[in-house]
């Protein structure tokens, strides 16, 4: 009988050590995760606890931490009440950031989570607002200007009783007279190089989408111009006379009258024109 063991191989021993090795790092990599507090949170945190945390934060003017708390509690706590109102709370800091594009997202995840809420018309607007406050000069693109308006005529359709919907609305006239805006910057610079007709196409879209917005006095009188430099004086006369009509003191419509008079003609309505028939509403023709 042999009274000790033999001696490992090489190889045995080796094997052996390589695989102690790895254990070893393994076991290291996993303390060091457990220590790592941004990664793990305390798996009895109370949700609570959380949620009241983050409005410290957000009180104080941490909005930043603040967001993370309540982005703790979402992922901690996914299906309690309190992860619903952490939802929205990092929708409105978010918000509050200016950092839109997170509030969007975060809004619009609250009203496909909780579309029954009773704070869906404030998530609602939240977005809406998002997508407001982050419009462009008119310079620029008006894609966000087309998204603002989408998303303020949801608030109105869908919570049309709510201070959202009233507040809603204001914002609505600002977005549409963005667009009118731009159309009326291309129009102009149509105009200026003498395409009347690209010009007319442009103010044709604010004085028959955009009528209620400031920018209509200025299409008529640029129309009346347009139509006096192509010879089409029924036109001329009838935008003139919609503008003295809707606009009677108006600045614009004492140049359109000029500009109608220098021809030998007087402002006069043309009840089959274009003109006269998008503003039947506001009383002529």
């Amino acid at each position: 009988m042999r009274l000790f063991k033999e001696a490992a191989s090489p190889r045995a021993s080796r094997t052996r050590m390589a695989g102690l090795i790895g254990a070893l790092l393994v076991a290291a990599s996993l303390a060091g995760c457990a220590t790592d507090k941004d990664d793990i949170l305390p798996p009895d945190e109370p949700a609570e606890k959380i949620y009241n945390e983050g409005l410290t934060l957000m009180n104080r003017g941490d909005l930043k931490a603040a967001a993370k708390r309540f982005e703790d509690l979402d992922r901690t706590h996914p299906y309690s009440e309190w992860a619903r109102k952490a939802l929205l709370m990092d929708t409105y800091v978010y918000y509050q950031l200016g950092e839109y594009d997170s509030a969007i997202s975060a809004g619009k995840r609250y009203l496909t989570l909780h579309p029954g809420s009773s704070d869906a018309a404030y998530a609602s607007y939240l977005v809406a607002s998002a997508y407001f406050d982050n419009i462009p000069d008119v310079t620029r693109d008006q894609k966000a200007t087309r998204q603002a308006l989408d998303a303020l005529d949801d608030v109105i359709r869908k919570y049309p009783d709510t201070e959202y919907a009233v507040a809603a609305k204001k914002k609505v006239e600002v977005a549409r007279d963005q667009l009118a805006g731009k159309e009326m910057m291309v129009g102009r610079y149509y105009l200026e190089n003498r395409n009347y007709t690209g010009a007319i196409n442009r103010f044709k879209v604010v004085v028959t989408r955009y009528q209620t917005t400031r920018q209509v006095e200025e299409a008529l009188f640029r129309l009346t111009e347009c139509y006096m430099a192509l010879g089409i004086i029924s036109e001329a006369q009838t935008a003139a006379a919609v503008l003295g009509y809707n606009f009677p003191e108006s600045a614009w419509y004492k140049d359109a009258y000029r500009l109608v008079q220098q021809s030998g003609n007087e402002p006069k309505e043309n009840k089959g024109s274009w003109i006269s028939q998008a503003f039947k509403k506001l009383g002529l023709g």
